[in-house]
């Protein structure tokens, strides 16, 4: 998986942009320009309504039967059973009594599949709209949502990811998910351990060599790498890096959404929205569930069940939720009664709070070809509290 933070741009020994790097920049900014001017059309619009984005990614596969699409009594169905939520007629798995309790906040999307059965190229589809092909590198859509909707000068990132993630690809580094890997501290390398006077001069040095770098032709790079140190120094001295610590947060809320890195994790996303972060992805480890589907999902249900359920609550209370697209989501697997035989569909299976990001062309067959991700709209009937399911099948 792309986890690089840097602009893929490869210069020749004396330090220049090569003809064929060119021509491939201009290709990929081609390729990517369809995503972008959809979303620059509402981009206005949504930045004045201080709108943002957390994403919940399950990493692995998830099953969409012991997720929010149960199936019991049928062939295909196992031990999971399913439990009557909030909202009329939505059913799900057994696993997530609190899901459950706030359905009502949540429309339940079943209408996407996809051709990738990989876990990498999944991934990277439901992540960037773009299946794996040719030499194109897409960005993340939170690299998207920062590029449109976040402040240029922000003194702290406007897209943070809490566990690893996809690069911002084409746009560069300036939009790059800041990734951090442990909630509730301070990023590494943000507190200044010199003094003003030797911070100082190491950034003469480096001015001084970055000017000669650019002198040789890499003037660009130098320009964006600059404008990074610029930032970092900025956010080494922002009142806003409170967002990532705990220390004015309750002992009651942190407890409420659960001591586990997910929970964690998910309450600094709350932290960083409220600080007017606009894209945050939390990653939950944990979800290649090959066998013991049922016994592993006992184990890795609960700190999600709570830690979600809680965002929502925590959101709607603070007058959040309106603005605040909350995405649980994974690229998904239909498990057999025999748990080690998987039929992989490559399903992702949604959970949407305020809104959907999913536009697709609608084919005979139903599949999500090119998943296009926005801020606004969503399916005909999706609301919260409703269910988007055309492809519902008993077994399936």
């Amino acid at each position: 998986m792309q986890t690089d933070a840097l602009l893929h741009l490869n210069l020749n020994r004396r330090g220049r942009l090569s003809r064929r790097n060119f021509l491939q920049s201009a290709a990929l900014g081609i390729g990517g320009s369809a995503l972008l001017s959809q979303f620059r059309l509402h981009a206005e619009d949504l930045k004045k309504e201080g709108r943002s984005c957390i994403l919940l990614w399950l990493a692995g596969a998830p099953s969409q039967m012991e997720t929010w699409d149960p199936k019991p009594g049928t062939p295909n169905g196992g031990e999971t059973k399913k439990i009557q939520t909030q909202a009329p007629g939505v059913e799900i798995a057994h696993y997530w009594p609190k899901i459950a309790a706030t359905m009502n906040e949540i429309a339940v999307i079943r209408a996407m599949t996809g051709k990738e059965a990989a876990h990498e190229r999944g991934t990277y589809h439901l992540h960037t709209g773009h299946r794996m092909l040719g030499i194109e590198k897409f960005p993340h859509f939170g690299s998207v949502v920062a590029r449109e909707l976040g402040d240029p000068q922000s003194d702290i990132p406007n897209f943070v990811s809490i566990g690893q993630t996809l690069s911002s690809g084409f746009l560069g580094v300036q939009v790059a998910p800041f990734i951090i890997d442990r909630p509730g501290q301070l990023p590494d390398n943000v507190v200044n351990s010199t003094s003003d006077l030797r911070q100082r001069r190491r950034l003469a040095l480096l001015s001084q060599q970055e000017h000669e770098f650019a002198q040789a032709g890499a003037a660009e790079l130098v320009k964006e790498q600059s404008e990074l140190y610029q930032k970092a120094n900025l956010m080494m001295t922002s009142p806003r890096l409170k967002a990532f610590q705990f220390d004015d947060e309750p002992a009651a809320m942190q407890e409420a959404y659960g001591k586990t890195q997910t929970g964690q994790g998910l309450l600094v996303a709350r932290r960083l929205v409220e600080a007017g972060v606009p894209f945050v992805e939390v990653r939950c480890n944990g979800w290649d569930m090959h066998s013991s589907v049922f016994s592993s999902m006992e184990r890795r249900a609960p700190e999600v069940d709570q830690g979600l359920s809680q965002l929502l609550l925590d959101l709607k209370q603070r007058g959040l939720l309106e603005k605040t697209l909350v995405l649980c989501m994974g690229r998904i697997r239909t498990h057999s009664q025999n748990q080690c035989q998987l039929r992989s569909r490559s399903l992702a299976s949604c959970l949407d709070s305020a809104g959907c990001w999913w536009r697709h062309e609608d084919r005979e067959d139903h599949r999500l070809n090119q998943p296009t991700r926005r801020i606004c709209g969503r399916p005909p009937g999706s609301f919260p509290g409703s269910l988007c399911d055309p492809l519902s099948q008993p077994g399936h």
